[in-house]
């Protein structure tokens, strides 16, 4: 029926759990739907193109599906939200290039994480480091 109260504390102070009260407001009363894309996240510009002063440009945003990961913009739509282009990938023939990968999500700070040569959270770290490396010793 009706959220918890945690739920409703949520969306009204955090922006990271997607989008707040106030930026569904704003949304809702100054928000022109433009597009999705293959995430769910939904992009959003001011009405019939208005121009903000402090800008000169016209106000574009995302409204994230889930959690708010930058990294989560696919190449077109990064071009549309950064004013690179005024043409919405909607509407145009935008085809990636072939050495576009597709989206993987950030996974520092999890299992997933990228471990460099060397790092001590590599399964062996030691026997990593070969050739190539001396450690610095004072004089």
């Amino acid at each position: 029926m009706g959220q918890s109260l945690r739920d409703r504390f949520v969306q009204i102070f955090t922006w990271w759990n997607g989008t707040t009260w106030g930026t569904s407001f704003t949304t809702w009363r100054r928000g022109e739907f433009v597009g999705e894309d293959e995430f769910g996240n939904r992009y959003f510009r001011n009405r019939k193109g208005r121009r903000c002063p402090a800008l000169g440009l016209e106000r574009r945003w995302v409204i994230y599906n889930g959690e708010a990961e930058a990294s989560r913009i696919p190449p077109a739509w990064y071009l549309w939200m950064h004013h690179t282009t005024d043409e919405l990938p909607t509407e145009s023939t935008y085809v990636p290039r072939e050495w576009e990968k597709p989206h993987q999500p950030n996974m520092t700070g999890t299992a997933s994480a990228h471990r460099p040569r060397g790092s001590i959270f590599r399964p062996n770290p030691d026997a990593a480091i070969t050739r190539g490396y001396d450690a610095w010793t004072p004089d």
